[in-house]
Parts: structure tokens; C-alpha cells; sequence
């Protein structure tokens, strides 16, 4: 054979096993393995924000955790594999500090008596090893305490509130608490109403109905309310904005009025399917006939 076209032969053979091993792997890579620290999330709607954190959950595997494990007075990724991230659907405040929406990597600098969350603008990376501080959007102070033994390392909820919730990290006998607060929901509810009733098309009854039902439960501005409630009539009249419009005129004293709107969204009601019970709504309206009387 000529000597050109053996090595011809041999360089196009090696190229072909170089392509095959790197395919080889390249599937290989997209098989699923379990993961020793397996991966986690946990999310809570605080108000209307919803708080999301995503982890790895590391064991304990009678191991000396704390101090030695992860050692103390450096940078920790609160986890194992990727950065924990937290996220935000809207501003919250942080153990009394501002932090804008979005996503976060949390790591921490665990001590012996007081702990430093840190809250980082890059939200994926792999642990803290490319962390940056200058990247920082917020840093708090957080206090250990003792707990109940968790062989995973655990984020939980604890005492949700109306506007606020604390965030509990566990692992091994030691919780470190924070706490997140949403602010004013009625506040936050209402300018997302109002942003919502904006974008909607004209012939969109549904969102315009749930801003005014809103407003109206909440005690919010009653221009707003009737506004809102009349755009929605406007586009379409149904049971439920038409309930709606009875309940606020027998709210305000116009009880002819609501008398009239009721039975208007009971007959819709029964058009629809004449099966839906509608006793409850007949007797708020029989009891709005007698203070006609």
C-alpha cells in the first residue's frame, strides 16, 4: 500500500475513535446518577411574593459538622454542589434590610456565636469557589441555636405570616434563623391590580372582577372599585361580577339595587346549569327584600 494513504488511513481511524469516545461521553454525561448530597427546593407564598430556595442537601454522616466539616470564619455555600439560590418575586426586606426581586446565591460565614448570610448578585455558581464579594447585594447577621438533630441539611418555614416569614437553615443540632418581610400586601396587591386592569384586553371580564373584588373585601378606594367592577361588566356579564355589584350596593344602602343585580346573576347562574344550588345566594337576597319592607 502507499505509504501516503496508510497514513492517511491511520490519522482518519484515530479521528473516528477520537469521535467516538467523545460522543461516548457526551451521552454518558446525559445519564442520571443519584447525587450523594441530593438536590432540593422549597417555596413559600408570603402575601402575593413567592420565596423560592434551591439547594443540595448534605449529611451529616457521623461527621464533626460545624468547625471542622465546614470550617469556621470562611465563606460556605450553605449546601453542597451549586451555590444555594434564593429567589424573590418581589422586594422584600431582610432582618430589616431592603433586597430588591430576583435571584440570589446565599452563602454564609459560619461562627461560633454569630453567623454572616450573604446574599450574592450571581445567582449560578458551583459552591463558593468563584464567589465574589464584590458582588454582594445584601449581608446580615444571623444567631445560631441549638436544635433537634437533621441528618440532611434543611431550609424550612417557620411561622409564616400575613407579610412575613422566618427561614430556618438546620443541619446536624444547629438552626440559623432569618427572617423575610414582604411589606405592605394590601399595598403590593393593589398596584399589581392596577398594572393587571391596564394590560387587559377589552373583552377580559375575569381581571378587572378580581382587582374589584379585591379592593372591595380589602376596604380599598371605592372609585377604584366601581371602576374596575364596571370594566369588567362592561366586557361581559356574568354570575360573578354581577354578585359582586349586589354585594357593594347592598354595602352602601342601594338595597332595590341589589336585589336587582342578585337575581340578574342567580338567573345566569340557572341558565348555565340549572342543577348549581343557589340557596345561599336566595336567602341573602330574601334578607335584602325585607329591608326594602
Amino acid at each position: 500500500m502507499n505509504p501516503s494513504l496508510r497514513k492517511y488511513r491511520h490519522h482518519a481511524l484515530a479521528l473516528l475513535l477520537m469521535m467516538a469516545t467523545t460522543t461516548n461521553y457526551a451521552m454518558a454525561q446525559q445519564v442520571r446518577t443519584p447525587r450523594p448530597s441530593p438536590k432540593a427546593s422549597v417555596m413559600q407564598t408570603v402575601g402575593i411574593t413567592d420565596v423560592t430556595i434551591t439547594y443540595s442537601r448534605p449529611g451529616v454522616k457521623k461527621r464533626a459538622v460545624w468547625g471542622e466539616l465546614v470550617p469556621y470564619d470562611k465563606v460556605w455555600r450553605a449546601g453542597a454542589n451549586e451555590a444555594t439560590i434564593i429567589a424573590f418575586s418581589d422586594d422584600v426586606t431582610i432582618s430589616g434590610q431592603k433586597l430588591p426581586a430576583g435571584s440570589y446565591s446565599l452563602h454564609t460565614i459560619p461562627a461560633k456565636a454569630e453567623w454572616t448570610l450573604i446574599f450574592n448578585k450571581v445567582a449560578d455558581q458551583w459552591g463558593s469557589y468563584s464567589y465574589d464579594e464584590k458582588q454582594d447585594a445584601l449581608r446580615i447577621k444571623a444567631k445560631p441555636q441549638p436544635a433537634e438533630f437533621s441528618e440532611l441539611l434543611t431550609f424550612e418555614f417557620a411561622d409564616v405570616r400575613p407579610n412575613a416569614a422566618d427561614i430556618m437553615l438546620r443541619w446536624d443540632r444547629l438552626m440559623v434563623p432569618f427572617t423575610v418581610d414582604v411589606g405592605d400586601v394590601k399595598a403590593l396587591t393593589l398596584t399589581k391590580a392596577r398594572a393587571a386592569v391596564s394590560a387587559a384586553k377589552p373583552d377580559d371580564w375575569s381581571t378587572p372582577m378580581q382587582a374589584a373584588r379585591f379592593s372591595f373585601e380589602s376596604k380599598g378606594d371605592m372609585n377604584e372599585t366601581m371602576a374596575w367592577l364596571e370594566k369588567s361588566l362592561k366586557a361581559k356579564e356574568m354570575p360573578g361580577n354581577l354578585w359582586l355589584k349586589a354585594r357593594i350596593m347592598a354595602d352602601t344602602g342601594k338595597t332595590q339595587e341589589a336585589v336587582s343585580y342578585g337575581e340578574r346573576a342567580i338567573q345566569l347562574v340557572k341558565a348555565g346549569d340549572p342543577k348549581v344550588d343557589t340557596t345561599a345566594q336566595e336567602k341573602i337576597i330574601a334578607e335584602w327584600k325585607a329591608k326594602k319592607m
